[in-house]
């Protein structure tokens, strides 16, 4: 009787190799099919123990196609609505100028779940290629905006058919092994706000060329038609050519079900050893981790990060228009070009910091003091902003370059330190489906944020001779306000991480 349950049992496993014909089986148990981009990666991964940089590289170069027309239109944004004419009032240029901001990542909102899960259906790949073309286009037509609602029009466009961000969030882990991990995700964090930098210091160089370079633009040019297309043209360039190199990216995601095949059919085969009782608390487990809003380490992380977000594209809106207005209206008087040349310097070292300080930091120190640290460093520097506008000459450029650079580097060990967590709060499989969660309320905050800095700019200027925080005190204020916001909630019971990750 015995023999014959074994003569059973290996004719069942036999049975059900059979039914996965296309696995195959290499050292410690892993299971490859032939064919399939994912499982390729997979083995590439089990063969190079190495950091991936050609993926990385990917990473690096996609973000930054993305980021740098997000940004390259604030240092000129406040000439542009002045040029349109819908502001009838200087003081309504920040009204205006924040709903523009606005659109994209109002446009991003809408969409941004769509794109993840697209992203888990059909390939990480497709869903970057096409969201960097939309760069292309788009931005390319913000820049031969003639009307504000083109302007705004255009933005929304660029945003609600660029998904990238989730996915490349999700591409970035699963290019490399679990000990590169942290190092992926601040590529990711560190190409975003290098982009974010970078494109306002090309803005601000090359806005308005007719002015600025008369010897090579005439004002009857095109460019002296459109001053604001160069700066747009040249981001669309690169995303084009980023584009162009992303046909050779390898895809990441799985394209058959035979981890699914193989997974029942090990079940069969061991079906017989398991409990019943076990295999039932298994299948729990595993319906537990799908549901992404009862993962409250998942969802804590991600308030969190809505409330910094917010904070960053609040700062990133009033900085520009704070130091290019007026000073009469309490702000320092800066042309566009001296705003690049600053965000140009913090965009270098910020790349510095992000390579070779913050990894050794945050080894040390863990992502949940890296948040809190950052954080509460950061208040005091907004509240020396406003005094800055009692400098001049030299002294005004080396102070503004200084506090900018400390407040992006605190900015981006925030935000790096939030995609550590996030990623760590699940499993491999959730990570398209959490990064697409994280990514929609953000957006939602981000599209919030430069409306509502534009109104309390414009607001502020309208009163710069009251007693209690006057003009832009205001404004630097209710920054921080929120900064205060966010390093509260970085503290237990609120912020929660998964007890395996669970450092500070």
């Amino acid at each position: 009787m015995e023999e014959q349950d074994h003569d059973g049992l290996r004719h069942h496993e036999a049975a059900a190799e059979s039914s996965v014909p296309l696995l195959e089986k290499k050292a410690g148990g892993l299971l490859y099919v032939e064919g399939c981009p994912g499982c390729a990666i997979d083995r590439r991964k089990a063969e190079n123990p190495g950091i991936p940089y050609s993926s990385f590289l990917y990473v690096w170069v996609i973000t930054l196609s993305t980021a740098l027309p997000i940004s390259s239109l604030f240092p000129y944004l406040y000439f542009m609505i002045r040029d349109l004419h819908v502001a009838k009032r200087t003081e309504d240029i920040g009204f205006y100028a924040g709903f523009v901001g606005a659109s994209f990542m109002f446009g991003r909102f809408l969409t941004a779940t769509i794109w993840g899960i697209a992203a888990d259906r059909i390939g990480r790949k497709p869903v970057i290629l096409f969201s960097v073309f939309s760069v292309v286009v788009f931005n390319t037509l913000f820049g031969l905006s003639v009307t504000y609602w083109m302007a705004i029009a255009t933005r929304f466009l660029m945003g609600a058919l660029n998904g990238l961000l989730g996915p490349i969030k999700a591409y970035s882990i699963e290019v490399c092994r679990p000990e590169h991990e942290a190092l992926a995700l601040s590529l990711v964090s560190t190409s975003w706000a290098i982009g974010l930098i970078i494109g306002p210091a090309l803005g601000g160089y090359l806005a308005l060329p007719a002015e600025k370079y008369p010897n090579i633009f005439s004002p009857d040019s095109f460019f002296g038609r459109f001053p604001y297309f160069l700066p747009c043209l040249c981001t669309s360039v690169f995303a084009a050519v980023v584009l162009i190199g992303c046909l050779w990216m390898p895809e990441t995601l799985h394209k058959h079900k035979a981890s699914e095949n193989g997974k029942q059919s090990v079940e069969a085969v061991e079906g017989h050893l398991i409990d019943p009782q076990e295999k039932v608390e298994e299948s729990a487990s595993v319906d537990t981790k799908k549901s992404l809003f009862k993962n409250w380490p998942l969802m804590s992380s991600i308030i969190v990060y809505c409330i910094f977000s917010y904070h960053d594209m609040a700062y990133t809106e009033v900085f520009s228009l704070w130091a290019e207005s007026d000073k009469k209206y309490g702000g320092l008087g800066l042309s566009s070009e001296d705003v690049g040349q600053t965000l140009g310097i913090t965009g270098g070292s910020l790349l510095v910091y992000q390579m070779f300080i913050y990894p050794r930091i945050n080894k040390v120190l863990g992502p949940i003091k890296c948040c809190q640290i950052a954080a509460a460093l950061c208040i005091p520097i907004l509240f020396a902003y406003p005094y800055m506008t009692y400098l001049s000459g030299p002294a005004l450029s080396v102070i503004l370059t200084i506090a900018s650079v400390l407040k992006n580097d605190i900015a981006a060990t925030i935000i790096t330190s939030i995609f550590i967590l996030q990623n760590n709060a699940v499993s491999q499989d959730q990570r398209g489906a959490a990064n697409g969660l994280a990514m929609t309320a953000m957006s939602l905050f981000k599209a919030v944020a430069p409306a509502g800095a534009g109104i309390v700019f414009s607001w502020a200027q309208t009163r710069q001779h009251t007693f209690f925080l006057p003009g832009d005190h205001m404004v630097f204020f209710l920054l921080n306000m929120i900064e205060l916001l966010g390093l509260v909630l970085t503290f237990k019971p609120f912020l929660a991480v998964p007890e395996h990750n669970d450092r500070n």
